[in-house]
């Protein structure tokens, strides 16, 4: 059996839009993958919202088999996660996946990018700041250190007396120790003299080095410059922009003594003669998939940047930019996705007419385990005597697929481990189970496969993985739910330690 199940000719010619339909659960994510893998291109996938897109980024990780050699890759371009034109900046690590994406779109030639609609309709820094404000260094590399400090620091990076975020470093004698945007670890530098004679991950709590890396990339700090022509250009633009006395704005008196107070990103154009879009750094065949209602949350946000702008626009110690300033409208966003080819995806069933297709698939019933019940797990041993094809589970996590099978097992089911979907698509097992935080399982009919997550199963979301890796550790091996536990099994309690379960 084939890993795509699911798949039809998307739009391929500029301007072209068709419509795909049925695509319930997780099955939109597997109609993008499989498109993926058929087009030799980059396809760029919008999502309603920001939780949906890091959703849809997660589910195309596991059909694409994310972490294999081969591998598509799937880039993510995340939202701020701020209100239009509030006081504070995006944590570090969103500004640091950004710039990250930003970085690698220009050179990519096929892959996946996911991005929610809004982040589309926020203005960027022009590719040329990415590209021009990035450097690479390798071992054997001579620099001065007062140079690379200051390289450092008007590419926006933070001196610190320890490193542990992006954007920091930290300088001590033959040590450079910072944390790239973009990068998943810290690098320390080790120089000799005036050389580069090793450069090593290291770990921002223990500050124990990891492992060689043979070069380094160093992306910019920030989405927008701040060194002392960027500064002269704020000022002038400011000047031209606004009637305010900048001697009464603290942001003004900030930005001119070379830092970034908080919420300067919504004055962005201000440091560039011209702004560009996500579309200014997609190649010219790029194809668009919409996955949700992407037109009322464009709408819903324009909306929202208006009144907001009318509502905190009047304080004359800080002034504001105009939306059409920081923003597409939804008129011109869409106007840009529907010069690409573009297909929307959809889970209602379509009428039949030319553009329109419909995946035969189907939502999983209700299995939730009901704690309440002698039987917790009737409604999946109903599921899975009626299944006609394999079935697999997918858990959260190492820890959480071996309590899971401690669940399955009393029912007399025993799954095989996979590694991923194209390995399950390729079996013939009644029963399989593999590792990835999914969140939406699905029936396929034509095919006879089932797909079941953990979340669905125990009846809640399991865990929020964002940017949580090291609570995610500990998160891993929690009880989820009741049926879990067989009375006598040890417990570790969250305030009152180290016991064993005697039963309710």
């Amino acid at each position: 059996m084939p890993a795509n199940l699911l798949s039809t000719p998307p739009a391929n010619k500029p301007g072209d839009r068709r419509r795909w339909g049925g695509l319930t659960g997780g099955t939109a994510a597997l109609a993008i993958a499989n498109a993926a893998r058929e087009f030799d291109g980059l396809l760029l996938a919008v999502a309603a919202t920001t939780s949906a897109a890091t959703l849809l980024e997660t589910e195309l990780q596991f059909f694409l088999g994310s972490g294999e050699a081969n591998a598509i890759p799937i880039l993510h371009l995340p939202d701020w996660e701020t209100l239009p034109y509030d006081l504070f900046s995006p944590h570090q690590d969103i500004v640091s996946e950004r710039l990250q994406t930003l970085g690698r779109l220009p050179s990519t030639r096929r892959g996946i990018l996911v991005a929610p609609a809004t982040t589309l309709m926020k203005r960027l820094p022009p590719p040329s700041y990415v590209a021009g404000n990035t450097f690479v260094f390798r071992t054997g590399d001579r620099v001065n250190l007062d140079a690379l400090r200051r390289t450092l620091e008007q590419a926006g990076y933070r001196a610190a007396d320890t490193v542990y975020e992006h954007g920091e470093f930290a300088v001590r004698g033959a040590l450079i120790d910072v944390f790239p945007m973009g990068a998943k670890q810290p690098i320390r530098l080790d120089l000799f003299d005036d050389e580069i004679e090793s450069l090593r991950t290291f770990d921002p709590d223990t500050q124990r080095t990891i492992e060689k890396m043979p070069a380094i990339e160093l992306l910019p700090a920030r989405e927008f410059p701040l060194d002392k022509t960027a500064i002269r250009r704020f000022q002038d633009a400011w000047h031209l922009g606004f009637d305010s006395d900048p001697r009464r704005c603290t942001l003004y008196q900030d930005v001119s003594q070379g830092s970034a107070p908080g919420g300067i990103e919504y004055y962005l154009p201000l440091f560039f003669e011209r702004t560009a879009t996500l579309f200014d750094y997609l190649p010219a065949a790029a194809l668009v998939f919409a996955d949700g209602d992407i037109h009322q949350a464009a709408e819903e946000f324009w909306r929202e940047a208006t009144d907001r702008y009318r509502e905190y626009g009047v304080d004359p110690t800080r002034p504001l930019l105009p939306p059409p300033a920081l923003f597409l409208t939804a008129g011109e966003l869409f106007e840009a996705i529907n010069a690409l080819p573009r297909t929307d995806l959809l889970t209602v069933v379509l009428p039949q007419k030319p553009g329109n297709h419909n995946f035969v698939t189907a939502p999983l019933p209700d299995i939730a385990a009901d704690t309440k019940s002698r039987t917790p797990l009737a409604q999946l041993e109903n599921l899975l005597a009626h299944a006609q094809g394999p079935v697999l589970f997918c858990a959260e996590s190492a820890g959480r697929r071996e309590a899971m099978l401690d669940v399955l097992r009393p029912l007399g089911i025993t799954p095989v481990s996979v590694s991923g979907w194209e390995e399950f698509a390729a079996s013939d097992a009644p029963w399989l189970i593999a590792v990835h935080p999914l969140e939406r399982g699905f029936v396929l009919p034509d095919s006879q496969r089932i797909l079941i997550t953990e979340t669905e199963l125990f009846g809640q979301r399991v865990f929020q993985r964002r940017r949580r890796s090291r609570e995610r550790e500990v998160a891993d091996q929690a009880v989820k739910n009741l049926t879990e536990l067989r009375p006598g099994a040890p417990v570790v309690h969250i305030d009152h330690g180290v016991g064993r379960y005697l039963g309710l």
